[in-house]
């Protein structure tokens, strides 16, 4: 009886252990094949533009931004114009006459006037500043049609979104970037420089976010599609400000990829109160979206980065952006802060300083040393005139120099078309672990098989 007993509670036992193992088993998603003669983009180029013609589609928040910013870029042509208010358009022209610039054609007064300025054969870059749902179908069209297309963050907001602007850039050989500024601010890119240089040991945590009360804001978005979104969708659904800078240290499809995801959120309070007060297409749904979305990320290489959203309540604006590394730390917000051995103090010949310690900020005398000393060279040439030229603080400006470099020297952009869908697939992937009960889910490999080709992420530069 007590031998019969024993083996039925082993047999239980192996059963909940069975149970337990197949709990935490990764929910996959469909990983779709590569169709047939098509080549991956890891480290793709183009053959050189001397002259960027761009068509701008959409003017609104973003849009007369970039048409300010570009025009004063060596080798670009603003050759069309596009929105679906003539209005927004007239802003546009304005800008380029002020500059002494030349009209660009306009396309405007329908929802699909876009297409039309895709099919210009006089263009080599579309510019998509839309509102979300319109990014990738645009993305797709302008690259079906011979265009290079760089598209506002988030490009891409369903999975399928994201393996259709893949298949055809791969198919196409047309680049297809995602205008992510923060990877260019200037906390960022010296953090970026240290790591790269070693400062920090091996890097194993990164943290990011966007942390940003829009309540004074909400009634800026046309037709208030950015509330509606966030009525309509649950997960991270605006990831890469915090998640670009975190997978660039980490070299994330250039030596390493993202695995495995796990997220969770709040309930819903200020969200509901927001769709009441300012009205949502769809009012007779619950309101999807949690006041906080947190994700968590760990990679191939045992890597872990932490993601966190929320546009909802009373908070000072957030990045997070912090890098944890076996010698050294960095981190920007609230305040700029860099960890080191003291010994990594020393060995960099920064500055001879008393009482370092490596449970402790150094000095502040030491941090501008360091800031100085490991100022990344793309922000020793541009850091002057993209201040003076603005937006963002420089930010926006310094994205743009780098995607018309790029072409204009045929060369690999800062932001691939796998950077485009590995910063935008927390959006569906958070929905799906969190609507499983905050089960892991398994991260797509966008690349399909060729992450590791390239060691260590890099700017390109002429020579």
């Amino acid at each position: 009886m007590t031998k019969r007993l024993s083996a039925i509670m082993v047999g239980l036992a192996m059963m909940c252990l069975a149970a337990c193992s197949s709990t935490y088993e990764p929910i996959e998603v469909k990983v779709p094949k590569r169709p047939a003669g098509q080549e991956h983009a890891v480290g793709m180029t183009a053959p050189k533009i001397d002259v960027v013609h761009v068509g701008i589609v959409g003017l609104g928040m973003r849009g007369d931004g970039a048409v300010q910013r570009l025009i004063h870029i060596p080798g670009v042509e603003i050759t069309a114009l596009c929105d679906i208010r003539p209005e927004r358009v007239e802003v546009g022209q304005e800008i380029l006459r002020n500059a002494g610039r030349p009209e660009a054609a306009e396309y405007s007064g329908s929802e699909d006037a876009w297409k039309a300025l895709c099919e210009r054969e006089d263009l080599d870059l579309v510019y998509v500043v839309t509102d979300w749902k319109n990014h990738a179908n645009i993305g797709v069209y302008a690259m079906e049609h011979g265009k290079h297309v760089a598209i506002e963050v988030p490009a891409a907001t369903t999975l399928d979104e994201i393996w259709d602007l893949i298949n055809t850039s791969e198919r196409t050989r047309k680049h297809c970037i995602q205008l992510e500024n923060c990877v260019y601010d200037f906390f960022e890119m010296t953090a970026l420089n240290m790591a790269q240089q070693g400062l920090f040991g091996e890097v194993l945590h990164v943290e990011g976010s966007y942390i940003h009360n829009l309540e004074d804001y909400w009634t800026e978005y046309y037709n208030n599609w950015r509330l509606d979104f966030n009525n309509e969708n649950r997960g991270d659904v605006y990831p890469t400000h915090g998640l670009g800078p975190a997978t660039q240290v980490l070299n994330i499809h250039r030596g390493d990829r993202m695995k495995t995801l796990v997220a969770m959120d709040t309930k819903s309070v200020n969200g509901k109160k927001f769709a009441k007060k300012y009205g949502v297409s769809n009012p007779d749904i619950e309101f999807q979206n949690g006041d906080h979305t947190l994700t968590l990320i760990q990679t191939e290489q045992g890597k872990t980065i932490h993601i966190q959203h929320n546009v909802m309540t009373p908070r000072p604006y957030s990045r997070m952006y912090q890098i944890t590394g076996t010698d050294g730390f960095a981190n920007k917000y609230p305040i700029e802060q860099i960890c080191l051995r003291p010994s990594q103090v020393e060995e960099n010949k920064v500055i001879d300083h008393e009482d370092l310690n490596a449970h402790g900020a150094v000095p502040a005398d030491v941090h501008e040393a360091l800031i100085e000393q490991y100022k990344h060279p793309i922000h020793r040439e541009l850091e002057a005139r993209a201040k003076e030229v603005g937006g963002h603080g420089g930010m926006d400006f310094i994205m743009d120099w780098r995607l018309i470099y790029c072409l204009q020297n045929g060369l690999p952009l800062d932001m691939d078309v796998y950077d485009l869908a590995e910063w935008c697939c927390l959006g569906e992937l958070t929905r799906i672990s969190i609507e499983n009960g905050n089960a892991p889910v398994a991260v797509p490999d966008f690349t399909r098989g060729h992450w590791n080709d390239i060691q260590g992420y890099r700017h390109a530069f002429a020579e």
